[in-house]
């Protein structure tokens, strides 16, 4: 099996980008390790503390974000790092070509019941005329992504990214202690009988998502015509990995449950990498009114709706929408 860094090579990445890459996966590496010992640890359960987001933190989440925060800061190639633990962005190096956004711990409410967990990145190139301290610098729509992926801590540790040149999927192979490709140039079916949705919020959806849901469940009695399962893992990455895996329609709606944030999602740390993977996948990443990547950010912590998958049936969902 080819090894990760003759594959990011053979799609001409350029050196200090592989870099980058090869540190970011040294901490994931580090992360799948404590997953799979934290039970035996003191890294279980909750903090008293907050993040950003007003999520509370579980152990797990802080011993990653700073484990993340320490090896990139250290590496000198990052300018700045965004994380969505910390409260604004942290400077690097003042000269670094990258910054890299993150989130260090993806479904992190998984982890007491030992489910799937895993770590999102995104890299941008980093503005030149802009000091390192200055957070302004993460406001780059998705379109300006460079790198983004992935890492799923499951049966196997997972790679799944991109560089612009398709989505890959690599394996964490424990025999060396690198990752290996597995699958080059991931295609995501254009049609499904698939949906990831978090149904407990049905009642305070907008009447578009309403409608289409209701149509899906309808199944072949339905205006539909066929029959839909429902799949819902509660950790994007892991929904997300299902449907580039085999197709499926991944979506967090907007909703009227908190008047003040309708959204859930956050831009930078997850919508924006995964829309990423699924269009160079060939699938569609939208929200209601537009392309996610098309969004000129306002806010490093900006949250948006999502709706992405198999391209058929995103563009069937946002048909209620007309």
């Amino acid at each position: 099996m080819q090894r990760l860094a003759p594959a990011l090579r053979e799609d001409n990445v350029p050196t200090d980008l592989i870099s980058l890459i090869e540190t970011i996966l040294a901490a994931t590496k580090e992360i799948s390790f404590l997953v799979s010992q934290a039970h035996l640890g003191d890294v279980m359960g909750s903090t008293v503390d907050e993040n950003i987001q007003g999520e509370v933190q579980k152990k797990l989440d802080v011993v990653a974000n700073d484990l993340f925060k320490d090896i990139l800061l250290e590496s000198g190639l990052v300018k700045a790092i965004s994380s969505e633990e910390e409260d604004t962005s942290v400077s690097g190096e003042k000269n670094g070509k990258f910054i890299v956004s993150f989130d260090p711990l993806d479904g992190s409410s998984n982890i007491d019941i030992n489910s799937l967990i895993g770590t999102i990145f995104s890299i941008h190139e980093a503005p030149a005329d802009m000091n390192a301290s200055d957070p302004d610098m993460f406001k780059q729509s998705g379109n300006k992504q460079i790198c983004a992926g992935y890492v799923l801590y499951g049966p196997a540790t997972m790679l799944v990214m991109t560089t612009g040149s398709g989505t890959h999927f690599y394996v964490l192979d424990r025999t060396h202690g690198g990752f290996s490709l597995v699958e080059r140039n991931v295609q995501v079916p254009q049609d499904t009988q698939e949906f990831a949705i978090n149904m407990s919020n049905q009642r305070f959806w907008q009447a578009p998502m309403q409608d289409y849901i209701s149509d899906l469940l309808a199944g072949d009695t339905g205006p539909r015509g066929k029959n839909f399962n429902m799949r819902w893992i509660a950790a994007m990455v892991g929904d997300i990995h299902r449907v580039l895996t085999r197709g499926g329609l991944f979506t967090y709606p907007a909703d009227n449950k908190n008047p003040e944030k309708p959204f859930k999602l956050r831009l930078m740390y997850e919508a924006n990498p995964m829309s990423f993977l699924i269009e160079q996948a060939g699938g569609l990443a939208m929200t209601s009114q537009g392309r996610i990547m098309d969004i000129e950010p306002t806010d490093i912590h900006q949250r948006v709706e999502v709706i992405m998958g198999s391209k058929n049936e995103v563009e069937a969902c946002l048909g209620y929408y007309k």
